[in-house]
């Protein structure tokens, strides 16, 4: 019997990657990471994004380590220029085996009575009817080769809310019935779909909005680990569930939140008689 193949190899794969860019020059968000990652396992990337000069970025890092990648120019919330990007990538590399729906947006603000429903209509076409058109034209591609491998990706606030503004939970939560339902349907054609559900990850995008050290440690405390994400976090998780290793895996939701989703991190822990006297009063099921 031959030896297993080396764990975690993407030779002769070929993904999309939507969003690869990064606003910073240098700077690690997650679709550069994700895009690193793959090339960095053997994987080829075409770089999908709106700005060209960011993608460019990513490729030259992925070019210092010897990857192979180019950049493809898109519009997602356009479909003709999914349609395009993918028509590109098997151009340039023969066909598609993985596709990472990175590309989203903070959105527009505001509660449903005030929310701008021009700017509902526009934001929540580039967070969830982008990755619908990127897999439309994606699919049938992974079709001829027997298999495929997509990651969307959700949010926290897609799982539990909270968010100040209607846009970002609702376009988030709606990426993982998405996500599920494509996990339904393609299934029985060997093509798994899968989404994360970062948590609060530092980026160059969120560090563009200006946060402050006081709002950067705010966050970090809604944690239980008490740490920071990174964009390298969040690929990590997207290259395992992109991965042979993951074959078995698809309509997951996967959390890289360091335990923000599995409880409250400022409730104080309860021990001994003090966890007895909530449990037979029943305040600690109730909390």
């Amino acid at each position: 019997m031959p030896p297993p193949p080396p764990a975690f190899s993407f030779d002769g794969d070929v993904a999309i990657v939507t969003g690869a860019g990064s606003r910073l020059a240098g700077e690690i968000g997650n679709g550069r990471a994700t895009a690193i990652l793959l090339a960095r396992q053997g994987c080829k990337v075409a770089l999908v994004d709106y700005n060209v000069e960011w993608a460019q970025e990513t490729k030259r890092m992925i070019d210092e380590e010897g990857g192979v990648s180019e950049v493809i120019q898109a519009d997602v919330t356009v479909e003709a220029s999914c349609e395009n990007a993918v028509k590109k990538t098997v151009e340039l590399f023969g066909a598609v085996h993985i596709l990472i729906n990175i590309v989203g947006v903070g959105g527009t603000h505001g509660d449903v009575t005030a929310v701008d429903l021009d700017a509902w209509d526009r934001d929540f076409r580039t967070n969830v009817t982008s990755m619908v058109m990127m897999s439309r034209h994606a699919i049938p591609e992974m079709r001829k080769v027997g298999r495929g491998a997509i990651v969307n990706m959700s949010s926290v606030s897609g799982l539990i809310g909270g968010n100040p503004g209607v846009l970002y939970p609702v376009s988030k939560g709606a990426v993982v019935q998405l996500t599920r339902a494509m996990a339904a349907h393609h299934g029985p054609e060997n093509i798994r779909v899968n989404c994360v559900a970062p948590g609060m990850v530092y980026t160059p995008m969120v560090r563009g909005r200006g946060m402050t050290d006081e709002m950067r440690q705010k966050r970090i405390n809604q944690n239980l680990m008490k740490q920071e994400g990174t964009g390298w976090d969040v690929g990590n998780a997207i290259l395992f569930l992109a991965s042979r290793e993951a074959r078995w895996i698809t309509g997951v939701v996967f959390p890289v939140d360091g335990g923000t989703t599995a409880g409250n991190p400022n409730r104080p822990h309860l021990t001994g008689d003090k966890l007895a006297e909530e449990m037979a009063t029943g305040s600690s099921a109730a909390a």
